[in-house]
């Protein structure tokens, strides 16, 4: 219990607690008749604390009961009675102290680091880091007091073999997404890099902000669920129950576990996939997606290509560089170009929670200070909060002098932020050049183009006039009024091996100064959106990406106007929506930052109207009418047009994304349906909506699992009834020609029955004489789906313990099977020269050159014996991938499932060179290179079949 503050004393307390919060109030908003507050007043809606507000009113309440309140209080307290209870429950706060010495986090090795320049995906780099400097940190995290917990490469390597442990024992398969609901420590990198381990793709989602967003927030967390069908997320105990509800909503969601938990179900060490270069790293949700989310695919190599460049311009330096970052991790600015970056250059990482730099904005640039810190990047309006929040005091004994990189992005940039960003911290060592506003977007993974090194912003004046209305960026007049002339920030050139263009509505190429769509290409860029073909080929234009902004080039250099969809064209002219909401924002009265500008279609005239949506406090009618005609005229002076309507809207109307941005479409939606002003539902009523809206889900969850039921009962009848006719074929009939012709045919009228579609690709590389086919194995199913598939005859090779039953041992002979000896080398050595006296003689042999199968998707070693036995006899080996067999009938599994299987040959291998076993080896190579890309798994080649042994079901 805080010193001061007791329990019996609640009233005294709560009554110290209202007249804070009510001197306070009234000092943000001296004009305006606020009503008294109360223990239940909102403090959004009726007392109008904006975010800056609540940090002010934190500070002042620690200082009157000399308590800490936590970054959670900051984040979901709503009314004066939350904070009276985080008082009563919190601890002392220490006394102040003077600004902290600052101290190197650089290791005194850190110029021997090497880079992994060799490495092909995250895991490698990893690894990498991992094998020759174990003990050094990478991450370590901001404490306000100490030092702060760090995470060394060593320590996260081995977490994440236990956490992809725990993903192969609830059954995640390589190839499969997991969803992140983490907050930033040291479990959502174990969790992260777990799951790239395990060959599963990462799909980071953002908790609620707020208790009474919950409905809203697990609604557009269910459509990601949906779209990516993870099968797990890993999030925090107290989430869990959150997250069960979307159970009911994400239809293949099975699992809701802690990190904690994933790494107690790990009941082995792992063998673990091999990760290649192609695959998908994690899939990066746009802001704002909702019922149909757009996915951005990333791969290993558009990410390691990503940071590579990025390092190389901004000169990363692990003996000297360490960064600072409060970006939230399920954003790619924080996920890849902090995280990710510092991760491959081997940079210090000093990592706080994005709830810290919001409750204390100055912790940021503390931590800058001592940390020594010399990288970082936020969007604009952190640093517009650091203008606003951090007090002259602060700024004592702090020593920002080694910052050289400070990357502003991910939201339009201001250059009335920048300036007053430097003027406000150039006291403490902050330069000018250090500042770089940069250009990214997830569907180049984050970065695209970046200024010079130690240049500083660019600004470009343009004449007002001639650009909306004719989109061509003319220098604006030296003596110009400020009326008539706009402002860009120049973002700079594109990275190493990227490009950008500017393309009019026709898509032609549009010269220097003209302002257009701008399309880019590079090795960064996403391939596409996951399972949404509309929106990916709406993404391409031949091999260039669309990034849905408009923008122009003046020497080369990238000025972005603004969004594609955001763009207002009303009476002939452009209107930018972003221009017209800082200038609203700026007005008093009306919140900073909480202003959406947007076109809606008048329904009678059909043309555009102009909407200007702003949250105000003023409540009696002669105030809003005065700030309406104030909005008024200023969108007049700044676009030549009047409004069309003007909203005055209470506060937390505007929507915004979890990155701070305007959610203008959302937002126009909300207006549209007559929803603004209205008040969120309580919270429990929130639950309740969603537990019945996860009703319908769940009954078809559980009608498929019923149809999936009937299915495989009616398969087994099919099997069944089919065993005794096919046994008769392969016994009964006279000729071993008729008899494989007979099983081919019954087999694939069963097939047919089973609803099992049978595709052969590529069948005329078929050689029509001697030849060894080589083929994956994946299921129980894999030698009748062969008979079904191929024309001609085959000796299958098989273990010769299938020849002791005589149901088995009987048909064998009679279609001509071939046996070979597992556990008597001598013995398969003598089998080995008999298959190839065999296949000499004419009869193709046909082997599964893995041996067995596995439980985990993949492509096992191919032992010797097939290479062997076509090098002896010199003849072509045919490489053949089966795919869908494994879905049909997994391995460990008697439930089959409808389903497709296709056979893909590839052209016949023939053995070169006079030494036998290096023809053999060469054939094995090469066939297993063949089957490898067409059999649609992963690669297993550095693990043996023990390790994935199937268990009989």
């Amino acid at each position: 219990m805080a010193e001061g503050v007791k329990r019996s004393d609640e009233g005294g307390t709560a009554a110290r607690v209202l007249a804070v919060t009510g001197a306070l109030a009234a000092e943000l908003h001296p004009r305006r008749k606020l009503p008294e507050p109360a223990l239940d007043s909102s403090l959004d809606r009726d007392l109008g604390f904006d975010s800056l507000g609540r940090d002010e009113l934190m500070a002042r309440l620690e200082r009157e009961f000399g308590v800490a309140l936590g970054e959670q209080v900051f984040a979901t307290a709503e009314t004066p009675r939350d904070l009276l209870r985080a008082i009563l429950g919190a601890e002392g706060a220490a006394s102040a102290a003077p600004a902290p010495s600052s101290t190197s986090v650089v290791p005194e090795e850190a110029g021997a680091i090497a880079l992994p320049v060799s490495a092909e995906t995250l895991v490698d780099v990893l690894d990498w880091h991992a094998v020759r400097h174990g003990d050094r940190v990478y991450v370590r995290f901001w404490d306000d007091d100490g030092d702060g917990a760090r995470l060394t490469y060593g320590a996260l390597a081995e977490a994440a073999r236990r956490v992809a442990a725990g993903l192969q024992a609830k059954g995640v398969e390589p190839g499969q997404a997991v969803a992140l609901m983490l907050p930033s420590d040291a479990g959502y990198f174990h969790a992260f890099f777990g799951i790239l381990a395990a060959g599963a793709i990462p799909v980071p989602m953002y908790p609620p902000a707020r208790p009474n967003q919950i409905e809203e927030h697990l609604k557009r967390q269910a459509g990601i669920l949906s779209n990516c069908r993870a099968p797990l997320m890993v999030t925090v105990p107290e989430a869990t129950p959150l997250a069960h509800l979307l159970e009911g909503r994400a239809e293949d969601l099975r699992h809701v576990m802690t990190v904690e938990e994933l790494m107690a179900a790990a009941d082995h060490v792992p063998a673990l996939p091999t990760v290649r270069a192609g695959d998908i790293a994690f899939i990066q949700y746009t802001s704002g997606s909702t019922g149909a989310p757009k996915g951005v695919v990333l791969s290993h190599a558009n990410l390691l290509a990503n940071v590579r460049v990025m390092g190389e311009v901004i000169e990363a330096r692990p003996d000297e560089d360490v960064f600072v970052s409060w970006l939230p991790l399920y954003h790619d600015m924080g996920l890849i170009g902090a995280c990710l970056s510092t991760l491959y250059y081997a940079v210090p990482l000093v990592l706080m929670s994005p709830l810290a730099f919001l409750a204390r904005p100055k912790r940021w640039l503390e931590a800058m200070h001592r940390f020594r810190g010399t990288l970082s990047a936020a969007p604009n309006f952190a640093y517009e909060l650091c203008v606003s929040a951090v007090h002259d005091g602060d700024l004592e004994g702090w020593d920002l002098s080694r910052w050289r990189v400070s990357i502003n992005g991910a939201e339009a940039v201001s250059p009335d932020t920048m300036e007053r960003f430097i003027e406000r911290f150039a006291p403490a060592g902050f330069r000018r050049e250090t500042l770089m506003p940069a250009f990214g977007l997830a569907e180049c993974s984050v970065g695209l183009t970046f200024p010079p090194l130690g240049r500083g912003a660019a600004i470009d004046a343009v004449a007002r006039g001639t650009f909306t209305g004719t989109g061509r960026a003319e220098p604006a007049s030296a003596d110009g009024v400020a009326e008539e002339v706009l402002r860009f920030v120049g973002c700079g050139r594109p990275l190493p091996g990227h490009e950008v263009r500017i393309v009019d509505g026709a898509g032609r190429e549009l010269p220097e100064r003209h302002e257009g769509r701008l399309q880019f290409r590079g090795p960064s860029a996403t391939s596409g959106y996951f399972r949404n073909p509309e929106q990916t080929r709406a993404l391409f234009d031949g091999d260039w990406l669309e990034s849905g902004d408009r923008a122009y080039l003046a020497d080369g250099e990238l000025f972005v106007t603004g969004r594609a969809k955001d763009i207002i064209i009303r009476a002939g002219r452009n209107i930018y929506p972003a221009e017209l909401e800082d200038a609203v924002g700026d007005l008093e009265g009306v919140r900073r930052g909480c202003v959406a500008v947007f076109g809606g279609t008048d329904k009678r005239s059909g043309t555009e109207r102009l909407v200007v949506l702003a949250e105000c406090r003023a409540r009696d009618d002669e105030g809003r009418a005065t700030l309406e005609a104030r909005i008024r005229d200023l969108a007049m002076d700044l676009t030549g047009l009047p409004p069309d309507e003007v909203v005055l809207a209470p506060p937390n109307t505007v929507l915004k994304t979890s990155s701070g941005k305007v959610r203008r479409a959302a937002t126009r939606d909300l207006f549209e349906r007559g929803l603004v002003g209205k008040p969120r539902r309580a919270v429990w009523l929130q639950v309740i909506r969603l537990a019945l809206s996860g009703v319908g889900p769940r009954l078809r969850r559980g009608m498929r699992s019923a149809l999936a039921v009937l299915y495989a009962g009616y398969a087994w009848a099919v099997f069944a009834l089919a065993a005794l006719p096919l046994w008769l074929l392969a016994v009964a009939l006279p000729t071993r020609k008729l008899r494989w012709t007979g099983l081919r045919s019954g087999l694939r009228l069963v097939a047919r029955l089973a609803g099992i579609k049978l595709q052969v690709r590529e069948l005329e590389t078929l050689p029509e004489g001697p030849a060894v086919l080589v083929c994956n194995h994946a299921s129980y199913l894999d030698g009748f789906l062969l008979t079904a598939l191929l024309p001609n005859d085959p000796a299958f090779v098989a273990k010769a313990e299938l020849a002791s039953a005589w149901p088995v041992r009987i048909p064998f002979q009679r279609l001509g099977m071939a046996y070979v000896e597992r556990f008597d080398a001598r013995k398969g050595v003598e089998d080995t020269k008999s298959l190839a006296d065999m296949v000499a003689a004419g009869r193709p042999l046909l082997f599964f050159p893995e041996g067995t199968f596995t439980r985990m998707p993949g492509l096992l070693p191919f032992h010797m014996g097939a290479f062997a036995v076509a090098a002896e006899a010199d003849v072509p080996v045919v490489p053949m991938a089966l795919r869908g067999s494994r879905s049909v009938l997994h391995p460990e599994s008697w439930f089959p499932r409808a389903g497709a299987v296709t056979l893909t040959l590839s052209a016949p291998l023939a053995p070169e060179g006079e030494d036998p076993w290096a023809a053999a080896v060469a054939l094995r190579d090469a066939a297993r290179t063949e089957v490898l890309r067409h059999c649609g798994e992963p690669d297993l080649s550095h693990e043996t079949a023990e390790v994935f042994r199937v268990t009989p079901p």
